[in-house]
């Protein structure tokens, strides 16, 4: 099964078992935490409806990217500027797809007892 979050900005393919790179999130390395925002999921070619979906994840590590140089320059002006920047990003491991949230249980719950408590 496979799934595509949103996190950070940007959207991610997702399956159990994956090693992905994030933008960062707050968290120990160990700590588990879930994404939410699943846009689309599916099994081979076949989609799934996504209402209520989570993904499951375990946090590796928090690390920095590659240094990027930012270098300006103006010729014949005596301009130039050197820059370095490294961003921060969060190294995840997919525990599982397709989990339910507790609102999502709470109101599949409560819309099977309303019909009951009625009749």
């Amino acid at each position: 099964m496979f799934a595509v979050v949103r996190t950070g900005g940007k959207q991610y393919r997702v399956a159990a078992g994956d090693k992905i790179v994030i933008e960062k999130i707050e968290g120990d390395a160990g700590a588990s935490v879930t994404l939410g925002d699943v846009l689309l999921a599916g099994e081979g070619s076949e989609l799934r409806s996504v209402e209520g979906f989570v993904v499951s994840a375990e946090i590796i590590a928090q690390a920095k990217a590659d240094k990027v140089i930012v270098f300006k320059k103006r010729r014949r002006h005596n301009y130039r500027r050197k820059n370095g920047h490294r961003q921060q990003h969060t190294i995840l491991k997919i525990v599982s797809v397709g989990g339910q949230t507790a609102q999502a249980n709470s109101a599949r719950n409560e819309g099977d007892t309303a019909p009951a408590a009625q009749a």
